[in-house]
């Protein structure tokens, strides 16, 4: 790595996040065959990330840097908390328990079309033509997989604890995105200090409704693994990546687990689609890449501007 260019290193670097990512849709699958609940394993993981993160945070000396925070930043914190890590991440695991991973995949890639009309009404982004005709085309793609829209009772519940969780993380952009506008704070402090709340919420709901689960030592190997290496490190490295490669190159970037998650789905799972499912599963991911494809390619992008991992 140390002959690459700083742009080929970031690149190798965001793609490697991606893949991270892609692999926990397997793994929450896997784990949840054990005996937890998507809420216990959740908070599991997300509660160890947030001790990893917080390491790196204090051994940085990011605490002296959070004194000039307003109120309004700690409102945001708390919001983003609220609904990034514990409304979010908690109906993605629930969803996954009731859905398969590629349709998971599929209808979380509706966040970047609702950032777009959240982008619109309270940050006064507006979207280009071309992101128009990406929705549209999204739009189709996702009407082609579902169609003819029959769903079991079980499915239909997933997808609305799904979309939730996609609402949730497509406002919790937005105020990611105005605490690292202000830039009183980092992003290694906004994610530590989100990730924190979120957490101990999670935690929290947790062991009061079911305690702390009994689990095969295998179970415990894979939360450990998503909370330390597909989380904090993660999380860390995608920060880095962004220091150099611009936000249209992240998102299309990101956008490499539209591809990743089928893939590895039918490896690990054995999840198969029907033709007519990766007809529309291709047009809606070709959708996505296109409301991605901005006119400002000099923007950095920001960690909670990212898909749901």
């Amino acid at each position: 790595m140390s002959s690459f260019s700083p742009r080929a290193r970031a690149i190798a670097e965001a793609v490697l996040v991606t893949f991270l990512w892609s692999s926990s849709f397997v793994l929450i699958k896997i784990g949840l065959r054990d005996n937890i609940t998507p809420l216990s394993f959740v908070a599991l993981r997300y509660g160890l990330a947030f001790a990893c993160v917080l390491v790196v945070f204090l051994a940085r000396g990011e605490q002296h840097k959070v004194r000039g925070m307003t109120r309004v930043d700690g409102i945001r914190l708390l919001l983003l908390g609220l609904l990034y890590y514990a409304v979010t991440m908690a109906s993605q695991f629930i969803g996954l328990s009731l859905l398969p991973a590629i349709s998971v995949n599929l209808l979380l890639s509706v966040t970047t079309v609702v950032i777009i009309g959240l982008g619109m009404r309270f940050l006064g982004e507006r979207p280009t033509g071309l992101q128009w005709v990406g929705v549209a085309i999204y739009l189709g793609g996702v009407g082609i997989y579902y169609y003819p829209f029959a769903l079991p009772a079980s499915e239909q519940l997933g997808i609305l604890i799904v979309l939730v969780g996609m609402l949730s993380n497509a406002v919790s952009s937005i105020f990611g995105r105005a605490l690292n506008r202000a830039g009183r704070l980092s992003p290694l402090a906004i994610t530590t200090i989100s990730m924190g709340i979120g957490a101990a919420i999670l935690l929290g709901v947790s062991m009061a409704l079911y305690g702390l689960p009994q689990l095969q030592p295998t179970t415990w190997v894979l939360i450990v693994w998503m909370a330390v290496v597909n989380t904090a490190f993660a999380f860390v490295l995608w920060n880095r990546s962004l220091r150099v490669l611009t936000a249209m190159e992240s998102s299309l970037i990101n956008n490499l687990m539209l591809a990743q998650i089928p893939l590895l789905a039918w490896l690990f799972l054995g999840e198969g689609f029907s033709t007519q499912a990766g007809i529309g599963f291709t047009i809606a991911a070709f959708g996505v890449v296109a409301v991605q494809l901005r006119r400002l390619p000099g923007r950095r992008g920001r960690l909670h501007g990212a898909r749901t991992k």
